[in-house]
């Protein structure tokens, strides 16, 4: 068996323990929701194209993402979670797959391709973008198929037509997944990077298939906001000017907000960190060409992000994956050079990085114990077998650091991370000390029993309208703009924040608080408690 065939199936085995297992563990977030009740409204109403949220335009986001949401949940069901976050899985092992033969195809190195692709799939924001039902791993993973064939178009002469189609195709996929995202944040910088390193030598004799692909790209891309702007041009320009407006006064931060970009990847920090030390490792890689280029499409795409006014740190996922790459030489020269290596400053950092995961797996059963104990419960049996794996993956990794195997320490490493997410997310239900949690999968039943419908006041939260399983009106849309309803009798949904405008709001009715619904894990009161995830149901009924 080839070595590269051997490596991925390695990898779709990581894959699985990664992305796949307990995927339906964590409790939905706020874009998560987005996507969900996008995805139930389209099946609702059978309305793929002009999508909605509440029955209100949603165009923020192109659809793609949310179109494979809705066909998972057509196929195996709406109610799994496990479901609605499978295509993201999946696009998440697709991704990593191109990664791979990208650089495997680039370096000839089937070894550095494969210690990139685990260190890219163990890295903390790829990881939590690949279990979440939300755009960024679609973007992203369409794009580094787009990358691959790209760069197979730019490298060599063979295959030219096909090559420049299947480029314009996945660009035109990862347009659809979250507009020109990746496109500027992974393509473009891959596309400087690649032209200051490689140039395009060859590039004069390729104008009409390339030609051909900026037309392709262009045309899959698009079209979908033609036809919106054609069919519904008044809502498409008052999303795109909100949109738009965003970028310069929503969460703007300062220009180097993104400069610990490194602390993203996780488990990787320290090594991700020394192998952008680009005088030192220059001459010690293996291929110095290739790590240039890394190295340069790394910081590129971190500089082109760094230049928006508006930051999160989740939109660095893309940066993500050339630094996989940049760490992955740092990794592969140690695996050759370690057992040699006595200089402290050198060895120091390997020591201390391996160490640290080694001391954590040894320490987990007595701090988890400690802290928890009391709360352990129906969770005994996972801590029991989390707390063995840890321990025993940890004792390894020391006593390969111990004795200078590297090689062994890595990939026991990633065997860690494996195990924290295949043993761990069971007991992820030990966090949640809200004796008075509730979603509102339960509220339909609530209406129907008491023939009383339930309104929200203010705006929606994303959570709290996918567990309702179904659109809910708004009966207050700013000073002066209430709605009132046609009802006697009518609930509404009110949070602790908005009570200081319910309460005058609808002063000429009697109003009782009947039910509280909280999404939170701790309760409330308690730091950490978001109010938006909290809602008061009042009964709302005329004066008598």
């Amino acid at each position: 068996m080839k070595f590269e065939t051997k490596h991925i199936l390695w990898l779709l085995a990581a894959c699985v323990a990664i992305f796949f297992v307990h995927l339906d563990a964590l409790p939905v977030n706020i874009m998560e929701a987005r996507n969900f009740v996008t995805a139930r409204e389209i099946l609702f109403d059978d309305n793929w194209l002009l999508t909605t949220i509440n029955g209100d335009a949603r165009y923020q986001k192109p659809p793609l993402p949310t179109w494979l949401t809705a066909i998972s949940a057509s196929l195996f069901g709406l109610e799994s979670l496990y479901v609605l976050r499978l295509p993201a899985a999946l696009l998440a092992m697709f991704g990593v797959y191109f990664f791979y033969r990208f650089i495997s195809k680039l370096t000839k190195h089937s070894e550095l391709a494969f210690i990139s692709s685990l260190i890219l799939i163990t890295s903390f924001y790829f990881t939590f973008a690949g279990r979440n039902g939300q755009w960024d791993i679609f973007t992203h993973g369409f794009m580094m198929a787009a990358i691959y064939f790209l760069f197979e178009f730019f490298s060599t002469s063979e295959k030219r037509y096909r090559n420049a189609l299947l480029a314009a195709l996945f660009i035109g996929l990862s347009f659809m997944s979250k507009g020109p995202v990746s496109l500027y944040a992974l393509l473009l910088p891959f596309v400087i990077a690649y032209g200051i390193v490689f140039k395009f030598r060859t590039f004069q004799k390729k104008w009409l298939p390339f030609l051909l692909l900026l037309v392709v790209a262009f045309v899959i891309s698009g079209w979908w906001y033609w036809y919106t702007y054609t069919f519904d041009p008044e809502n498409v320009t008052r999303i795109t000017d909100k949109e738009t407006a965003n970028w310069t006064s929503y969460n703007v931060k300062p220009f180097y907000y993104y400069w610990s970009f490194f602390i993203q990847t996780g488990l990787w920090t320290i090594p991700a960190f020394i192998s952008l030390l680009y005088p030192y490792l220059k001459n010690k890689v293996c291929n110095k060409k290739a790590y240039l280029f890394s190295f340069l499409w790394t910081i590129i795409a971190v500089i082109l992000l760094s230049i928006i006014p508006e930051k999160k740190q989740r939109y660095l996922l893309p940066v993500i994956l050339p630094l996989a790459f940049n760490t992955g030489f740092y990794i592969e020269y140690l695996f050759r050079s370690f057992s040699e290596m006595r200089k402290v400053r050198e060895s120091g950092p390997v020591f201390l990085h391996f160490g640290i995961v080694g001391i954590v797996g040894i320490l987990f059963p007595f701090v988890a114990g400690y802290l928890f104990w009391g709360a352990l419960g129906d969770y005994l049996f996972w801590y029991i077998v989390l707390s063995a794996a840890t321990s025993i993956v940890g004792y390894f990794i020391l006593f390969s650091l111990y004795y200078r195997r590297i090689k062994s320490a890595f990939y026991a490493t990633i065997t860690f991370t494996a195990v924290i997410l295949v043993f761990g997310l069971p007991t992820i239900g030990i966090l949640n000390t809200n004796p008075v949690q509730k979603n509102m999968s339960q509220l339909t039943l609530w209406e129907k029993n008491n023939n009383i419908k339930v309104y929200e006041f203010s705006a929606f939260t994303p959570e709290f309208l996918w567990f309702y399983g179904d659109k809910m009106e708004n009966v207050y849309l700013g000073e002066s703009k209430e709605l009132r309803p046609s009802d006697d009798v009518f609930g509404v949904l009110v949070n602790t924040q908005t009570e200081k405008w319910f309460l005058p709001a609808f002063n000429t009715y009697d109003l009782k608080m009947v039910d509280q619904y909280d999404l939170n894990p701790m309760p409330l009161g308690e730091k950490g408690h978001n109010k938006r995830l909290h809602r008061y149901l009042y009964v709302v009924s005329p004066k008598q």
